[in-house]
């Protein structure tokens, strides 16, 4: 199949729906369950935070069906930045792109800093004298390899994506089998009293520490939307990536979560001594198969979690370039490699802010690097993007839209509702580290930059608001008339 340059943006389509899906569900997977399990346990005091992954999944979905209405009608680079640039320019010009640029150069390299977190982690399983001065090391060294990896042509990125897709499918599914070939119903589903109790604060306060979990581990469907210049028909692959992504990932936590749980008493999750609390997949296959065994899932474990910030900061570092590209953000973001056509600068500044969260996470604690990346993702790209489905139906409503979100706008509310639970609760969830304080000072931080910025450029509100509807089909233009000939009204 011919390549296919899209000229606006300077890409090249690419990436077909297989690829998309791999990319998508390497994010979504990743080291995510494999660190998180223990947390959730936490967060509900017991087996039911199974709980936790259905709510997660069930926010996923909602949102990832707004996503994909999104995606395939503004098929650009950047994602959310093409999204609210669109909806909110008629009357705010490019404040919500540009505030959105700023808060995803924070969200989306901590969302990453996670996966190097859990690397260290499990790391510490083959490696149990490792230091706290060690971990931190190696968690750099493996930050800047994945910079390394990045610096090529994206062709080549999504082929070894696959590979490593390949190898996060095997990892979780040789601990499922695991788990299920020693499965003990009796352990899995032994709650304590009060578990269900829904009128006990206590129930719902898990709750919410367990929808952020949860929605934490499905994070990466959207992936794929980041790079909708780089996608092949994204009318069609866009959605079907997103929507496929969810449910399989899905049907992967909900098994690997209930066969966790009947091998590995839920209470060791929960004792910082025992192997189950940090490294809980390790724990399964060394009570089921062996140390041996273990270890080599465990090597696995490891080249997944690099595969999951790979494709991360594959799609992430693709965000601020169309935004510079269109004069809403630092114009040195607009600039591809000569070579290799990717993103320099964004891809450099996401790999510090990387490094950062990684060593904030190591010297706090993971569920607070978790916190501060879903407010801050939350206050500006999801709750904006509920609303832009609905603002660009009215504002656009000629926009083609090859994929239309089912049941609207049933979607949109249970996406809203469950952003608003996980802003609302974050401090809760959160004590002494102030998320949402954070988060507000981050975005007030970014006003302050806009003011700067548009005063510099001319733009809204110290300029005229520029209205651009490139996505929109241009509309046919009348025909002139044929006009009558003269007639020559002079007498002979």
């Amino acid at each position: 199949m011919p390549e296919l340059l899209d000229e606006r943006v300077g890409f090249v389509r690419r990436i077909g729906l297989f690829q998309a899906t791999a990319i998508n569900m390497s994010q979504m997977c990743g080291i995510g369950p494999f660190v998180t399990i223990p947390l959730m346990v936490a967060a509900f005091g017991g087996p039911q935070a199974v709980i936790g992954f259905l709510a997660g999944a069930v926010l996923a979905l909602a949102d990832g069906l707004i996503w994909a209405e999104l995606g395939a009608s503004l098929p650009g680079a950047g994602g959310s930045y093409v999204y609210l640039r669109q909806a909110f320019q008629y009357r705010t010009g490019k404040l919500m792109p540009f505030l959105f640029v700023w808060t995803a150069m924070l969200f989306v390299p901590l969302g990453m800093s996670t996966g190097v977190i859990g690397f260290v982690q499990y790391l510490g399983y083959l490696w149990p004298d490792m230091t706290p001065g060690q971990g931190d090391g190696v968690g750099l060294v493996v930050t800047a390899g994945i910079v390394v990896l990045l610096w090529r042509r994206v062709e080549s990125i999504a082929r070894l994506t696959v590979v490593l897709w390949t190898v996060m499918i095997a990892s979780v599914g040789l601990v499922i089998v695991a788990a299920f070939t020693h499965f003990s119903p009796e352990r899995a589903f032994s709650y304590p009293a009060g578990a269900f109790e829904l009128t006990s604060s206590h129930f719902w306060a898990g709750f919410a520490a367990g929808l952020t979990i949860g929605i934490y581990d499905y994070l990466g469907y959207n992936t794929i939307a980041y790079m909708g210049a780089e996608i092949r028909r994204p009318g069609r692959t866009i959605p079907r990536a997103v929507i496929r992504s969810v449910l399989g990932i899905m049907t992967i936590y909900l098994l690997l979560q209930i066969g966790t749980l009947g091998v590995v008493d839920w209470r060791d999750m929960l004792d910082p001594d025992k192997t189950a609390s940090s490294s809980v997949a390790s724990a399964v296959l060394e009570q089921t198969w062996g140390r041996g065994p273990a270890e080599a899932v465990t090597v696995l474990i490891l080249v997944t979690a690099v595969a999951s910030v790979l494709a991360g900061l594959l799609g992430g570092s693709r965000i601020p370039y169309d935004a510079a590209r269109d004069r809403v953000f630092f114009r040195p973001y607009g600039t591809l490699h000569p070579r290799h056509r990717f993103p320099v600068l964004g891809l450099l500044t996401m790999g510090v802010v990387m490094a950062a969260g990684f060593l904030l996470g190591r010297h706090t604690d993971l569920a607070t690097v978790i916190q501060l990346l879903t407010t801050v993702m939350v206050i500006v790209q999801a709750l904006a993007q509920v609303a832009a489905v609905t603002v660009l139906r009215r504002r656009q409503p000629g926009l083609h839209r090859p994929y239309r979100m089912w049941l609207y706008p049933l979607p949109s509310i249970v996406a809203l509702a469950g952003w608003l639970v996980i802003y609302g609760c974050a401090d809760r969830n959160s004590p002494g580290r102030h998320p949402v304080e954070w988060s507000l000072a981050w975005v007030a931080a970014g006003l302050v930059a806009f003011v700067l910025w548009a005063r510099h450029e001319k733009e809204w509100p110290f300029g005229p608001k520029r209205i651009s509807e490139e996505y929109l089909a241009p509309q046919p233009q009348p025909q002139p008339q044929p006009q009558p000939p003269d007639v020559d009204t002079e007498p002979a």
